[in-house]
């Protein structure tokens, strides 16, 4: 395929799809080594949760249908007959007109089915109490399994654990998950104008900010990113280095190299790796349009361009999902990649045919979500810090009018 005969993401991420062979190996991990992780198969709850009727309130567990028609100035009078204490069993039977002292997150006793606040209760004696106020049937109650059921699918395989996830786990008594191993993704910066950080760059020089932003990355998806350090636009010397790269890792990702310079030799040295090798050459986007994508014996390949902005909205669009998903969405234009929609604040144009993605800084007014344009060049990396997402503009369309919605994903 030729230079810039260009792909759409979407017929992109179809190419790449056919020809990956992507391994699906995991371990079992303790629930404290589990967070970040994704999961390798669906969880099942093994229990209900609550396992006991409980109450969501201190108070008194009643039947309800003796409370009807309470009120301050006729308070329906009952008999306490017992009390449940945290953390034992309430074991006994509550009989009708009989009311069961209970604190919250205590185990209702049978034949209760709700619980009156003790803020609705007033004491006659010692053991008699006024309800001045009528309780439905499970009113300040969690009925046992209402929080999850025994045998309800709980976590989906592919999942990445976050907090409130491993608390689940715990209540369900699950001490360790087998989660998939991390996606290893290889980073190796071109160019011979490229230097490291340490040093101080010369007239025509740049200090390597993709390497550092790629790893950022990978980490933040849930990879585990491997650096290969810089290596100028020599055959030899990259190849010898993707060798190395594909032989330790999943995918690679080669910053620069990937424009229409003489010099640029990522795309030569990729088809020389194995097959298929390249897929494409270019995709129709700005930012990031002189991309190559390839796939090598099964594992991608992604030649991103130099300039910061571009290597970072191309990353989001084809190796983010990679990373994090282990796959691309199957619905097409899936809206979960670009959840917020927010009021453009100034006109943008566009190319038809081509998508566009435009920094954007988020603000709040009478209730509206707002995004203002941030302007600069792809070789500027302060504009994506200025930023605080992405907004899209369809291939389908010539620009946004200021006013209008746009789709946009946070950093």
């Amino acid at each position: 395929m030729e230079l810039f005969q260009t792909l759409t993401v979407e017929e992109a991420r179809e190419c790449l799809k056919q020809h990956l062979k992507w391994r699906q190996e995991g371990e079992k991990v303790f629930l404290h080594e589990a967070y970040g992780r994704y999961l390798l198969k669906d969880v099942l709850a093994p229990e209900d949760i609550p396992s006991f009727d409980r109450s969501t309130m201190d108070g008194f567990a009643v039947r309800a249908s003796d409370t009807f028609g309470a009120s301050v100035s006729l308070p329906a009078y009952m008999e306490v007959a017992g009390e449940t204490l945290m953390g034992q069993d309430a074991a006994g039977f509550l009989e009708t007109g009989k009311a069961w002292a209970i604190p919250t997150g205590g185990m209702l006793p049978s034949g209760a089915d709700a619980v009156v606040m003790l803020e609705y209760t007033e004491d006659l004696n010692e053991y008699t109490i006024g309800i001045t106020r009528p309780v439905a049937p499970g009113e300040n109650v969690v009925r046992r399994g209402e929080d999850v059921s025994n045998g309800s699918l709980v976590l989906r395989s592919g999942h990445r654990l976050r907090p409130q996830d491993i608390g689940l786990l715990a209540a369900l008594g699950i001490a360790a998950v087998e989660v998939r191993n991390p996606i290893r993704a290889g980073i190796i910066s071109t160019g011979d104008e490229v230097v490291d950080i340490k040093e101080t760059p010369q007239p025509g020089q740049v200090r390597d900010v993709n390497s550092y932003t790629l790893y950022g990355l990978v980490i933040e998806n849930g990879g585990l990113p491997i650096l290969y350090g810089v290596v100028p636009d020599e055959f030899t010397a990259l190849q010898g280095l993707m060798i190395k790269a594909l032989e330790e890792n999943d995918l690679v990702l080669i910053s620069g190299g990937s424009s229409v310079g003489a010099r640029d030799v990522a795309r030569g040295v990729i088809a020389s790796l194995g097959k298929p090798g390249v897929l494409f050459h270019g995709i129709s986007i700005r930012p990031g349009k002189p991309t190559i994508g390839a796939v090598v014996e099964g594992k991608p390949v992604f030649g991103l361009p130099g300039h910061p902005v571009s290597a970072m909205v191309v990353f989001d669009l084809l190796v983010k999902p990679l990373i994090k998903y282990n796959c691309y969405p199957d619905e097409k234009g899936n809206n979960l990649e670009f959840p917020l929609r927010a009021y453009l604040t100034r006109n943008v144009r566009s190319a038809a045919g081509r998508e566009d993605y435009i920094r954007v800084k988020l603000s709040e007014k009478e209730r509206r979500l707002y995004a203002e344009p941030v302007l600069g060049k792809s070789g500027l990396i302060a504009t994506m810090v200025k930023a605080d997402g992405l907004a899209k503009i369809p291939a389908s369309r010539e620009g946004i009018e200021a006013g209008e919605e746009v789709e946009v994903k946070v950093f």
